[in-house]
């Protein structure tokens, strides 16, 4: 499951958000064709799907490499790196897409856009849950860095070029390096 959406659902609401979001996008065949975002989105689903514990917590060898090995063509094809534990919603949109990259165990809820050039990554000082949690329906401006484990609530908004090093509350728009909370 895709953060409570089954594969198929979270594509389909994905492709949707896409043609919704992106006013360079006029059908869904675009979308599913040359949206380079929505690819790269899919090929993580699919990625995520090989990324199967074992019962002692695991990734079964296998499947962790086929998992590693779409991980590494979305990266060459899309300039997109999506590690395969990462957890994103459904109705997400990368725009752009290019310079993406989420780190293992970064969450993406819901109706997020992110756009070009943002990294959800660790601060390189921790092990174990590193990564930032984003909520749902929060718009990543271009060239942020959100780092560490650190949570951005619902609908907050992120000024493109801004390092978000502190959590941002709900409904907040904050921007700047390092990000500050403007409304």
């Amino acid at each position: 499951l895709e953060l409570g959406h089954t594969m198929a659902e979270a594509v389909r609401e994905d492709a949707m958000a896409v043609l919704r979001r992106d006013p360079a996008c006029e059908t869904l065949l675009e979308v599913v064709m040359f949206m380079k975002g929505f690819l790269s989105l899919v090929i993580h689903r699919a990625a995520r799907r090989a990324w199967k514990p074992d019962t002692t917590g695991s990734t079964v060898k296998g499947t962790r490499f086929v998992a590693l090995l779409l991980q590494s063509h979305a990266s060459s094809a899309f300039g997109v790196d999506i590690h395969p534990a990462a957890q994103i919603g459904a109705g997400v949109m990368i725009d752009h897409a290019t310079g993406v990259v989420v780190g293992e165990t970064a969450t993406v809820g819901d109706g997020t856009t992110i756009l070009h050039g943002v990294t959800l990554g660790g601060t390189g000082k921790e092990s174990g849950d590193r990564h930032p949690k984003v909520g749902k329906d929060v718009l990543i401006g271009a060239g942020t860095k959100i780092l560490g484990n650190i949570f951005v609530g619902d609908r907050a908004k992120i000024g493109a070029g801004s390092v978000v090093l502190r959590p941002i509350p709900t409904g907040a728009t904050a921007v700047g390096a390092p990000a500050k909370i403007i409304g």
